[in-house]
């Protein structure tokens, strides 16, 4: 029998962390998203997983570099408004294989899965969660703003590191 879960966004969250000027992290996340997964059986072996990111919702706790982001020069928003995931190989090896796609850009991407279990919560309401992350090529994605320090060094890394936490809810 499947199961359909839905992401509770109370207990969920995505961060991402780019280098800055070499020596720096700079860490952001996004505050609007949606997922949910199909699953036959409660280890996620087989399940879909399919996440939708609002790219406007983008958050660096500083306004200037978020309209930066927001702009043509990298997400632009206002004709790429969703970064999507899916995948329908489940959890494996304790990895997640799918395609991410990034202003219409596809590229199979594979994340460490830390699955954190299932419990009911006090409402007899299923529950499961877990732990993404991993690292993307910023560029292979269309992000390709670039400027140089005088030292030589990228102001923004071509590498994102990514943690993604999920709390589902069974429907």
């Amino acid at each position: 029998m499947k199961t359909k879960w839905t992401t509770d966004p109370a207990h969920s969250e995505i961060f991402f962390k780019v280098k800055h000027m070499v020596i720096s992290t700079v860490t952001g996340e996004f505050t609007k998203f949606q997922g949910s997964v199909e699953s036959e059986n409660d280890d996620f072996t087989n399940a879909k997983f399919d996440f939708s990111i609002d790219t406007d919702s983008i958050n660096t706790k500083i306004s200037d570099r978020d309209s930066h982001l927001k702009s043509e020069a990298f997400f632009n928003t206002s004709h790429y408004p969703k970064i999507t995931f899916k995948s329908d190989s489940g959890i494996k090896n304790n990895s997640i294989t799918g395609i991410l796609t990034i202003k219409e850009v596809s590229k199979e991407i594979t994340l460490d899965a830390d699955f954190g279990g299932i419990v009911k919560d006090p409402w007899n309401n299923r529950r499961a969660g877990f732990e993404f992350s991993g690292k993307l090529n910023r560029k292979d994605f269309g992000l390709n703003w670039s400027q140089v320090t005088e030292a030589g060094g990228l102001v923004v890394s071509n590498e994102v590191r990514l943690l993604i936490n999920l709390e589902f809810i069974a429907q």
